[in-house]
């Protein structure tokens, strides 16, 4: 029987590329979105897509027991991706706005981890990979939110690591810097309803920095930006090897920031990143 993997935020980018690349290997693709609309259109184009909504725990329940009833009972993989933002400036960002992103980034992969690992202990192997970030290790302003989850969710897979350590389950943290994806677009809903930028100190600088990257440059990339495929690679590795790496880093910039966080001190490094 193919092997059997759930993979969370599939309505996009590197979610989207991984299912069609892991089917196309022969994998048993579970893929889901948190909109029906979307699971929808990824069933038009071949997938066995349903719904898991991150911020409902009614939804993270019927969305696993889906998967299972899909393949037999048996998980032999878990990647939780999708993940959006609230780009603020921290002053201006509001309590239930980072309660929120928390609710989506972080709170919701640990009700799925926790309901697939008991699966996982049964079956006796299992492998969880977790999409991070760059910014799961390193920051930038004006992220403050995507931060805060990304660095909690890097805290948060060392523990399971350990504490999995003894089993047949392996955790995997995915570091990408640049991919392309659609978060910048579906991040500006998060600050049209959360941030006003209007009335804030840093008024001035909302208008030279942060909205034009959000809103005017929109087909402009990142430098050394890579696509989805890059990610997809390091996922095959993390579910296939025998021995898949604790972190795996996509992009010049993870490996560049990862060196830089490990040789330099702290100020240091905050004066190359204010540098861009």
């Amino acid at each position: 029987m193919a092997k059997s993997i759930l993979i969370t935020g599939c309505s996009s980018g590197i979610g989207l590329h991984c299912a069609h690349a892991l089917a196309d290997r022969g994998w048993q693709v579970l893929a889901t979105c948190r909109k029906p609309e979307d699971a929808e259109r990824l069933r038009s184009e071949g997938l066995t897509c349903g719904v898991l909504d991150y911020a409902d725990t009614e939804s993270i329940k019927a969305g696993l027991e889906w998967a299972l009833e899909q393949a037999g009972g048996r998980l032999d993989a878990l990647f939780n991706n999708g993940a959006w933002g609230v780009p603020a400036a921290v002053e201006d960002l509001p309590t239930d706005a980072l309660r929120a992103n928390f609710e989506a980034n972080f709170f919701g992969w640990h009700e799925l981890t926790r309901q697939v690992i008991p699966i996982m202990r049964k079956q006796g192997h299992g492998r969880i990979v977790q999409n991070s970030s760059i910014l799961g290790f390193v920051t930038y302003k004006w992220r403050a939110s995507y931060v805060a989850t990304k660095h909690a969710l890097e805290g948060y897979t060392d523990t399971l690591r350990l504490e999995l350590g003894p089993t047949d389950i392996h955790v995997s943290l995915i570091e990408p810097g640049p991919v392309t994806s659609k978060i910048r677009i579906n991040s500006r809903e998060h600050f049209e309803r959360w941030v006003d930028w209007e009335n804030s100190a840093l008024r001035n600088m909302y208008e030279k920095s942060l909205i034009p990257r959000l809103y005017k440059n929109k087909d402009k990339k990142d430098p050394f930006e890579m696509g989805p495929e890059a990610v997809a690679t390091k996922l095959i590795h993390a579910i296939e090897s025998t021995r898949p790496k604790p972190r795996y880093y996509v992009t010049k910039p993870t490996y560049f920031m990862g060196m830089l966080k490990r040789m330099l001190p702290t100020r240091a490094l905050d004066w190359i990143i204010l540098k861009g």
